[in-house]
């Protein structure tokens, strides 16, 4: 890369990409395949007052903070975004966000719907991708598969999945979640088509 070439790289302001869709329906095996094959690409890592799940780790999937840290934080508007989801709170650091854009770098969120939403609102400019299940019947399958909710929190999942998917044409681009390579050369190929 020239000088030149690099110069303007540094004066380059990021672009935000915003993965997004219902429960279970693999936005975090989409995240991290995409994640380590994109060059400069960076997750900035919600919080979230829920317990962590098996083989989820601090500071890797998630913060995770009380409701009282969140809800102080929440008060000081340092979320970018923010939601209350199956019960528990959700949020991203504006912060952390802004730092990295700024830097020039790409940054990655998956987020759910409503904060999907938020971010349309605040940074026009971004990048909104829904991932779809090939059906209800499908993410309820996955659902039942992660093991980690009751039969009461997946009724409800499925109940905000059927909403959420109502809003698919507020979305820049919607990737079919059937198959998991397909669908992370999917988004693949539309991240890369903003980083020409």
């Amino acid at each position: 890369m020239s000088e030149r070439e690099h110069e303007k790289k540094q004066r380059r302001r990021g672009r935000l990409f915003v993965l997004a869709g219902p429960s279970g329906v693999g936005k975090g095996t989409l995240r991290m395949r995409v994640l380590s094959d994109i060059d400069g690409l960076v997750y900035s890592i919600s919080c979230t007052t829920r317990a962590p799940r098996d083989g989820e780790r601090e500071g890797t999937d998630y913060r995770f903070i009380s409701k009282q840290e969140f809800e102080d934080r929440e008060k000081r508007g340092l979320f970018l975004e923010h939601a209350a989801v199956h019960g528990n709170f959700y949020g991203t650091l504006r912060e952390d966000v802004e730092r990295e854009l700024a830097a020039g770098r790409d940054v990655l969120l998956e987020i759910d719907v409503q904060g999907a939403q938020q971010i349309r609102g605040l940074l026009p400019e971004s990048v909104l991708i829904f991932v779809s299940p090939p059906s209800i019947a499908v993410l309820e399958e996955r659902l039942r598969r992660r093991e980690t909710e009751s039969e009461e929190q997946i009724a409800l999942r499925l109940a905000n999945a059927k909403r959420e998917m109502e809003c698919i044409p507020a979305y820049d681009h919607v990737v079919l979640n059937d198959t998991l390579e397909r669908a992370s050369e999917d988004l693949r190929g539309i991240i890369a088509s903003y980083r020409r």
